[in-house]
């Protein structure tokens, strides 16, 4: 098992890793919508959703990876009206890949987050 992070990415706010790769998967915790320098969270679900895809990426990046080798995919999102939002987002962030996908109504996310990103992926 190894541990990977970045500086590219806040550092975590507890008790747990960026990402472990294991057996050749990269397991990475929920990435909120947080700009890495500022620590701020955007106003509106479509900016949230694009800085939290971004981030996953970014800790993909770190571990050698690519959006394209994600094979899961967990959305929390704070209310589930969301979701058209989300989803056109979504859509254009992955273009033709299409890993699998749940989308989790939640209720409230640390820093006021609107959604949360959960990416399963090969290194």
């Amino acid at each position: 098992m190894k541990i990977i992070s970045t500086p590219a990415m806040p550092a975590a706010n507890g008790h747990y890793s960026q990402c472990i790769e294991h057996n050749g998967l990269l397991y990475l915790s929920g990435q909120l919508p947080r700009d890495t320098i500022t620590k701020e969270v955007p106003e509106g679900i479509e900016e949230q959703t694009l800085l939290a895809l971004n981030n996953v990426k970014a800790v993909l990046a770190e571990a050698g990876s690519a959006v394209n080798k994600i094979i899961q995919v967990r959305l929390y999102i704070a209310d589930i009206a969301l979701w058209d939002q989300v989803d056109g987002v979504y859509s254009r962030f992955m273009g033709n890949h299409m890993p699998v996908r749940s989308i989790i109504p939640t209720r409230e996310l640390h820093f006021g987050a609107l959604i949360e990103v959960e990416v399963l992926a090969t290194v």
